[in-house]
C-alpha cells in the first residue's frame, strides 16, 4: 500500500487552474531500481559517448557537466539572418527506457531551472516527441506531461484561436503540478535530485526528501527513447549522473 505526504508547505496548481487541496506525494518510493543502464562522474576529458548536444551550450568542466543558456532571448529574422527562438540548454542521452529511476546531484550556479526529461522522437503528435518532464527551481519542483499538454499538437493549434480558451484549459487540467519549497534551495549549493518514472507516475524527491509528483497519461509513453537535461539562465551543474531501469515498487 501507497502511503502519501500532506504539507501545507507544499501546494500544487493542476493545468490552468488551482487544486483545492494539496496534491498527495508517496512518501516511499514508487519505483525499483533494476541494472544500472549508465553512470557519469564526468571526470574524463572526452563524454561519454551516449551523451550529445542539443541546444548548446554544455561544457565539461572540472569534473561536472555545466550548462548555460545562450538563447536567452527571441531575435526576429533580420538581414538574411534566421530568426532565433529563446531556448534552455540542453544535452541529450541516448538511453531508451521505459520505466527508470534517474539520479544526479544539481547546482544553481545563476541558473533559473535546471530540468530532466524524456522523448521520443518518433511520435508525432507531441512537438518534437516531448514527453513530460521534472522542472526544478530554487523555489520549487513542477512535473509536466508535455505529451498531452503543453507541447500536444493539438493543444498547441488550439491555443492559437482565442475561442478555443476553454477547451485548451479543460484540456490542460491535471496535466502538470507545481509544489513550492518551504525554505527555497541554495545557489553554489549540491543537492541530489531523483526522477522517477513507473507507468503514469512520476515522482521527485530532492535529498531523499518527497518534492513532487504526479500521474497523467503521457509519462507513461511506453517508448521514452531520449533523455535530456535542461539549464535556463547562468549556470547550471551536474554531477555522478545514473540510470537504472525499474520496477514499481509493489
Amino acid at each position: 500500500m501507497k502511503r502519501y505526504l500532506l504539507t501545507p508547505a507544499l501546494f500544487a496548481f493542476a493545468g490552468a487552474s488551482f487544486a483545492a487541496e494539496p496534491l498527495k506525494i508517496p512518501t516511499e518510493s514508487i519505483a525499483k531500481k533494476k541494472e544500472l543502464l549508465f553512470s557519469d562522474d564526468f571526470e574524463s576529458s572526452t563524454p561519454a559517448k551516449p551523451w550529445h548536444r542539443a541546444v548548446p551550450a554544455f561544457v565539461f568542466e572540472k569534473g561536472v557537466l555545466k550548462g548555460s543558456q545562450t538563447r536567452d532571448m527571441a531575435i526576429p529574422a533580420q538581414g538574411g539572418k534566421p530568426a532565433v527562438t529563446a531556448h534552455a540548454a540542453v544535452h541529450g542521452l541516448d538511453i531508451p527506457t521505459k520505466n527508470s529511476v534517474i539520479e544526479t546531484k544539481i547546482r544553481f550556479d545563476g541558473a533559473t531551472m535546471i530540468d530532466v526529461e524524456f522523448d521520443d522522437r518518433q511520435y508525432t503528435k507531441a512537438h518534437y516527441g516531448h514527453l513530460c518532464r521534472a522542472q526544478v527551481r530554487l523555489t520549487g519542483v513542477t512535473i509536466m506531461d508535455e505529451r498531452e499538454g503543453s507541447q500536444n499538437l493539438e493543444i498547441k493549434e488550439l491555443k492559437a484561436d482565442p475561442a478555443k480558451k476553454d477547451e485548451v484549459t479543460k484540456r490542460m487540467a491535471g496535466k502538470s503540478a507545481t509544489f513550492p519549497f518551504a525554505t527555497k534551495l541554495e545557489s553554489g549549493k549540491w543537492y541530489v535530485l531523483v526522477v522517477e518514472t513507473v507507468g503514469d507516475e512520476m515522482r521527485v524527491t530532492i535529498n531523499g526528501k518527497p518534492a513532487g509528483y504526479l500521474k497523467s497519461p503521457g509519462i507513461g509513453h511506453e517508448t521514452k527513447s531520449k533523455i535530456e537535461i535542461g539549464v535556463a539562465g547562468k549556470d547550471g551543474c551536474f554531477d555522478d549522473f545514473k540510470v537504472w531501469n525499474a520496477d514499481p515498487a509493489k
